[in-house]
């Protein structure tokens, strides 16, 4: 069934109005008709199931037949901080992340980042950053769609995050597996984790000292270097397994 996402103004008490592009993918790209079923989301963790009673120019009326409370959000907030990668790859990450049931990205500017955004093209960088990110929600069933944070620095991250209970950074030269696997398991204590990963190159061993000055737990992934497109996906998977209900 097509899931569609919406802002809670559009839902009304027996009816949704859909707007915006959504209005030509429905018409004209999936040719739907009144009378057929779509699946809607308001961003807020509510699903409709919902028929479509009327297709204007510019917006599709549908009928909500049921309401409920998404089954596919987590229980606890996942707080992503990627460190800035180059090329595409943040688009990658991005995508796979809100898969893997991301609460929230925050991308982060460190000392070994080759990417410098223009302050200037920031905000179109971040609209494509959560056009991706919605498109990723769309197709994972996701009840809410991520949010892309602008940049912040290490420090400014670092505070960001001083309000979520357990905070992570993945480091290649951390030790002991046996000390990650409790630090992962006092995690699901808490109602939110927030990841640090580094970008190529990896994080300053300054950087890490200022995180784990500021809360964090330095944690191994194994004995194996995962690229930044690698590790962070890694750590998201087990919290996955590990928060799933």
């Amino acid at each position: 069934m097509p899931r569609f996402f919406v802002s809670p103004d559009s839902v009304r008490e027996n009816e949704i109005e859909i707007t915006g592009i959504d209005v030509n993918h429905i018409r004209n790209v999936l040719r739907m008709q009144p009378g057929e079923n779509v699946e809607v989301c308001d961003g807020k963790g509510n699903d409709y199931d919902c028929v479509i009673k009327g297709l204007e120019r510019d917006s599709v009326l549908l009928d909500i037949e049921e309401c409920r409370p998404s089954s596919t959000e987590l229980k606890k907030r996942i707080y992503l901080f990627q460190g800035l990668p180059k090329s595409d790859k943040m688009e990658l990450i991005i995508q796979k992340a809100v898969e893997l049931g991301v609460y929230e990205i925050i991308p982060t500017v460190t000392s070994r980042c080759i990417v410098k955004i223009d302050a200037k093209k920031e905000d179109k960088k971040i609209s494509r950053w959560q056009q991706i990110a919605e498109a990723a929600a769309k197709q994972s069933g996701r009840g809410i769609i991520p949010k892309i944070k602008a940049p912040m620095s290490l420090k400014e991250a670092l505070e960001y995050a001083k309000s979520i209970d357990t905070v992570l950074i993945p480091y290649e030269k951390a030790e002991g597996i046996e000390a990650t696997r409790v630090i992962l398991t006092k995690a699901q204590e808490g109602s939110s984790v927030a990841v640090f990963i580094g970008p190529e190159g990896g994080f300053e061993e300054k950087e890490i000292e200022l995180a784990e000055a500021n809360g964090a737990s330095a944690i191994t992934l194994g004995k194996r270097i995962l690229r930044t497109e690698t590790a962070g996906l890694c750590i998201l998977s087990v919290l996955m397994m590990n928060f799933e209900e």
